[in-house]
């Protein structure tokens, strides 16, 4: 006799950007929509998206001010930015466990940064389980191809020692003085033991591993954590309705499909990007439009073939444009390989040149590091990408392996299972 199941309050943790936060609001919908209650944890600048979606809304503590850090996108320092940001935002999770009644089963699925508070949260409640969602491959360290290490490239003749060293050589300088210390200090304080590495400590506490990413842009090597349950990218509009501007869709009606430009919504340090954009976009004849909401990174008087818009649906315009130039955030990413457009990838930093690595691998797109970027390299990427004839085609194809719901019910399913697996 089938044990009947019964709904699950499921707690979402994110940090970021409004493209962390858009695939735990896919799943969130999802929860709900299979009879599970959801409570919603976020920066408190999203709360308009999650109030839009209709869910449980909790505010976690967000300074808008480390958008000017000078370090917050430099390939090794960028992280110790991240991590001292986000820890007033993760310090009030297990307070928000906490104070939940005690006489019910939780779930929680976490941005990877959540994990060691997750891990302090299920100190106090034992029965807790845990999942984590990674965003993006780089979120899971492995010693298998394709390996970057920050911007380098480790060439497929290293041996798998010499990687998993390098690994943990580069944690060693750059990743665990920076978190062990506060991480430590609130194990401590929590009855739990410290631990030594904050990489095996994020592969090591959750109960369940979701990538939420498609096999055919990141296969599973043999060394990342199990279980382990695969999506696909599960894409979030939060207006899918949106139309683009009456003035947007003049300047697209002009000529040819034009070059889009944006370092990401959260990039408010891109005034030399845009600068060389200007000018790659002359050399090359080209028309463009700059998607940015820090319009003081722009020139005041914007030459004619340029065209600024705070926000535009990308879901809307990039089936009109010829190539997406952007920093390589995994949203954005999985946007142009849906949309079927090519892409220059210019990553700064974190997850970026891996994402990179990815589109180039899939032969829809190019790669050049911003600490390379000048004029003379961006139009080279954008000829090379502009005069290869197969390009469009290939992006079509790739965009075709986009079906269904993204793999989004497996990964209720998974949840449900872990859980009632665990009960029965």
């Amino acid at each position: 006799m089938e044990v009947e199941r019964k709904p699950l309050h499921v707690v979402l943790v994110t940090i970021g950007s409004a493209g962390d936060l858009f695939p735990f609001l896919r799943i969130g919908l999802a929860l709900r929509d299979a009879g599970h209650r959801v409570s919603f944890l976020g920066p408190v600048q999203h709360e308009p998206f999650v109030h839009a979606a209709e869910l449980p809304f909790h505010g976690l503590p967000a300074d808008p001010a480390v958008l000017d850090h000078p370090d917050l996108w430099h390939p090794t320092r960028g992280f110790s930015v991240v991590w001292e940001a986000t820890r007033p935002a993760m310090a009030a999770v297990p307070a928000f466990m906490a104070a939940l009644p005690a006489d019910a089963h939780y779930v929680m699925l976490v941005h990877p940064l959540a994990l060691p508070e997750a891990d302090l949260c299920r100190a106090a409640r034992p029965e807790l389980r845990i999942a984590a969602a990674f965003l993006a491959p780089s979120n899971l360290p492995t010693v298998h191809d394709p390996l970057m290490l920050g911007p380098w490239r480790v060439p497929r003749w290293v041996p798998h020692g010499v990687r998993r060293r390098l690994w943990r050589s580069l944690a060693a300088r750059f990743v665990d003085p920076v978190a062990l210390p506060d991480l430590n200090a609130a194990r401590r304080r929590a009855g739990l033991v410290p631990v030594r590495s904050l990489i095996d400590t994020v592969t090591s506490v959750a109960d369940l591993s979701i990538a939420l990413f498609p096999t055919w842009f990141a296969p599973t090597p043999p060394d990342w954590p199990r279980p382990l349950v695969r999506s696909g990218f599960p894409l979030f509009d939060p207006n899918p309705q949106a139309a683009l501007s009456s003035e947007l869709q003049h300047f697209l009606g002009q000529g040819g499909r034009p070059l889009v430009f944006t370092p990401g919504t959260g990039n408010r340090q891109a005034r030399a990007y845009f600068e060389h954009a200007i000018e790659a976009a002359r050399l090359l004849g080209e028309r463009a439009v700059f998607l940015t909401p820090h319009r003081d990174q722009l020139p005041a008087e914007l030459p004619h073939h340029v065209f600024w818009q705070e926000y535009v649906p990308l879901r809307a315009l990039l089936p009109r444009v010829a190539v997406l130039v952007h920093h390589g955030g995994i949203g954005t990413t999985a946007e142009a390989l849906h949309a079927g457009t090519a892409q220059l990838v210019v990553p700064l930093a974190h997850d970026q040149f891996d994402n990179g690595a990815r589109v180039e691998a899939l032969s829809v797109g190019l790669s050049l590091p911003a600490t390379r970027l000048n004029t003379r390299r961006l139009v080279a990427g954008l000829e090379a990408l502009l005069d290869d004839d197969g390009l469009r085609g290939r992006c079509r194809a790739v965009a075709g392996n986009f079906r269904g719901d993204a793999g989004v019910g497996a990964v209720v399913k998974a949840l449900e299972e872990m859980v009632h697996t665990t009960y029965r």
